[in-house]
């Protein structure tokens, strides 16, 4: 009987050393040489900003300025409600104090400057995808907003989903930390498009359905899915007779711009937030993100 609960608690021993091994937070120690010498662009920093929606979730809700962030907005959820940070360049209750590293490190690993594990409500599974010059130059710019003091409260989530370390284990099989690479085949304007869609845009994390732990089903990437928040469906948008592939791609550039569809109605619902970002790109930057949903493979709808 001894040797039996020796066994058992050797076992315990082991797994929860294996568990802490692998559910470790990677994050880098130094900035990479990529970034020697680089020296910020702020303006590009507001391109990024608008292409990657930050304000949808930052901005204090029914605020009037979209550059103060102090975070608030509640993200319902299957598995509890996620409530955005403040992400002001307050230096305590923001991200004032951020490194550019510690940036780098949350945006591409989703870890916090402590070594936590973030919650995937933040979408790092898509701004992993993003230039590294590109998170420089955001920083850079965020910098430049509203100090706003306040933080905002704890996310209301229960056992076991408040095990932060447990997220190591799904970052295994959803971060797979690589950045965007061109499409050699694809035209300039697709390639930039799809980095648009893919990374800053995180257009996947609303528009592909998930599986029963939260990760994206990548073979039916932006077929639509329920509402993660339970009301209703987003909509599929691939080229599909049941998603867009009646569109133009004119008129999805259009749609980005002022909100309106070919049959004469309105984006609603969150796409109204977006919208709101995406009327602020340069058109060029519209015209890639339609050119690329044209481009994409029809897949009919991912949602019962």
């Amino acid at each position: 009987m001894k040797t039996l609960v020796r066994m058992i608690v050797l076992l315990a021993l082991i797994g929860a050393g294996l568990f802490w091994y692998l559910s470790e937070p990677t994050r880098l120690s130094a900035l990479p040489a990529d970034l020697n010498g680089y020296t910020a662009d702020v303006e590009n920093g507001e391109r990024i900003f608008y292409a990657g929606g930050c304000s949808s979730c930052h901005a204090a809700p029914e605020a009037e300025n979209k550059t103060e962030l102090p975070g608030g907005v509640r993200l319902a959820s299957d598995f509890g409600t996620f409530i955005a940070p403040n992400i002001s360049p307050h230096p305590q209750d923001g991200i004032g104090s951020w490194s550019t590293l510690d940036f780098i490190n949350a945006m591409h690993y989703g870890a916090s400057p402590g070594g936590s594990h973030y919650y995937p409500a933040f979408p790092y599974t898509s701004y992993q995808r993003m230039r590294l010059e590109d998170l420089v130059d955001l920083k850079v710019y965020l910098d430049t907003l509203p100090q706003v003091a306040g933080k905002a409260p704890d996310h209301e989530v229960g056992f076991p989903f408040n095990v932060r370390r447990g997220l190591g284990l799904w970052k295994l099989l959803y971060l797979d930390g690589e950045r965007f690479e061109p499409d050699p085949d694809a035209s300039d304007e697709i390639n930039r498009g799809a980095y648009l869609v893919t990374g800053p845009g995180h257009c996947g994390e609303c528009h592909t359905p998930r599986d029963f732990i939260g990760g994206l089903r990548r073979s039916q990437w932006l077929a639509g899915a329920p509402n993660p928040e339970g009301k209703g469906i987003i909509p599929n948008i691939t080229p599909h007779e049941q998603g867009i592939g009646s569109w133009l791609a004119e008129d999805i550039a259009y749609a980005l711009e002022s909100g309106f569809t070919p049959d004469y109605d309105t984006l609603g619902g969150s796409m109204g937030a977006v919208v709101g970002n995406t009327a602020k790109l340069p058109a060029e930057d519209r015209a890639a993100m339609a050119a690329y949903l044209k481009s994409i493979p029809a897949l009919p709808n991912g949602f019962q």
